[in-house]
């Protein structure tokens, strides 16, 4: 590959002793790996160390913030950013050579992501058409600050990949239900500066809605336990976050 298609690995990491070697496995075909920890206080940045020695630390404020601080440090101006939990596929590994290796007029790319859940493949509901923004040059895009899922702004064309991420969000059901009572405070944060009052409408009709949609209209009742357990928690997601914001405005957290 020429200069001005080599390629920077990143890899957030928080506590991914469990993770961090087998996702910086599966970037080692780039040019350089950078790994941004959140002061991890297991083995993760021990067990980087055997894979790369570009290792950054900075207290995590949300995903965008950590993101944009990490971005300009980087060497090459192409960017691949993969979670601890995802893996790039030999498949998707060509891809990005082949791609890069055409200099696209294209400054980002979109890649679909093969999730999984309790040890199965997500085919259907609301994962069915997950997509991210992970390949994209440093210096023409950026991420937008939110506190929940950070998402890119581009200046310029973004395009789409074939191959998909391999994403395994699951490591305990406690683990993945403090993850979402974490989010949904997050979102209650945002939600509570711009809604008005809370209503039957927010705490029965929309997360039974969320259920319907996802386990009926999604057709997730195809992933058999595991679609079922995404949507009913999904519907948990959703209530959660506005019993949050009744909390936030008494100033019962």
């Amino acid at each position: 590959m020429s200069q001005k298609t080599k390629i920077t690995a990143i890899v957030p990491t928080y506590n991914e002793e469990h993770n961090i070697e087998a996702v910086l496995q599966s970037v080692a075909f780039a040019d350089e790996i950078m790994v941004v920890d959140s002061y991890s206080t297991d083995k993760t940045i021990a067990l980087a160390k055997k894979h790369t020695q570009f290792i950054i630390q900075r207290e995590y404020e949300n995903s965008a913030s950590q993101k944009n601080w990490a971005i300009p440090q980087a060497n090459n101006d192409w960017i691949l950013l993969v979670d601890a939990d995802e893996r790039v596929t030999l498949e998707l590994q060509k891809e990005i050579l082949n791609t890069l290796s055409t200099s696209p007029s294209e400054v980002g790319f979109w890649m679909y992501r093969q999730n999984h859940f309790m040890g199965e493949p997500l085919n259907n509901g609301a994962f069915k058409k997950d997509k991210v923004i992970r390949l994209f040059r440093k210096s023409k895009c950026k991420y937008e600050i939110k506190s929940v899922h950070s998402e890119i702004v581009a200046n310029g064309a973004i395009g789409r990949l074939k191959n998909k991420l391999t994403h395994n969000t699951y490591i305990t059901f406690d683990y993945h239900l403090e993850k979402m009572n974490r989010y949904a405070w997050w979102q209650a944060d945002d939600l509570n500066k711009k809604m008005g009052a809370i209503t039957p409408f927010h705490l029965l009709l929309k997360p039974a809605f969320r259920f319907f949609k996802e386990y009926v209209l999604q057709s997730g009742y195809k992933d058999g336990v595991p679609g079922f357990t995404m949507a009913v928690i999904a519907s948990y997601s959703v209530v959660t976050r506005y019993f949050k914001v009744w909390l936030l405005r008494r100033n019962l957290k």
